[in-house]
């Protein structure tokens, strides 16, 4: 159900569709939930930083504890936020070379000094 919430509309199959349009008939509560992060989705893929005031605030004022506590995180570093949603430029690939440097360190059990570490990066490399 969580991905489908996540997922382009337009890309969503009939039966997820149909599941999430009765979930948001049966509880307005969910409703809620369903369009604040369909909201939220589509400013990230949009990349459109105007609408996030106007989003922290329909958020902040809902029901959810949960999404309140996201975007009160989100809020804590707004400046990072907005460059997120307005730059042309991503730390994907960074991240990706650190989570596979620890991955290689959880590999070896906590013996992972420098020296070994990097002649294990050097060699997958």
């Amino acid at each position: 159900m969580a991905y489908s919430l996540l997922r382009r509309p337009d890309k969503r199959t009939e039966a997820a569709q149909t599941q999430l349009l009765q979930v948001q008939q049966a509880d307005p509560l969910l409703a809620t939930l369903v369009s604040h992060t369909e909201a939220f989705a589509r400013m990230v893929r949009e990349r459109t930083a105007e609408r996030l005031e106007s989003w922290f605030e329909g958020v902040l004022a809902s029901p959810w504890r949960e999404l309140k506590r996201f975007a009160q995180g989100l809020r804590q570093d707004e400046a990072a936020v907005q460059a997120a949603l307005t730059s042309p430029y991503s730390n994907g690939p960074t991240e990706g070379h650190v989570n596979r440097l620890k991955l290689f360190k959880r590999q070896m059990y906590g013996r992972a000094k420098l020296d070994l570490l990097r002649q294990r990066v050097l060699y997958a490399a």
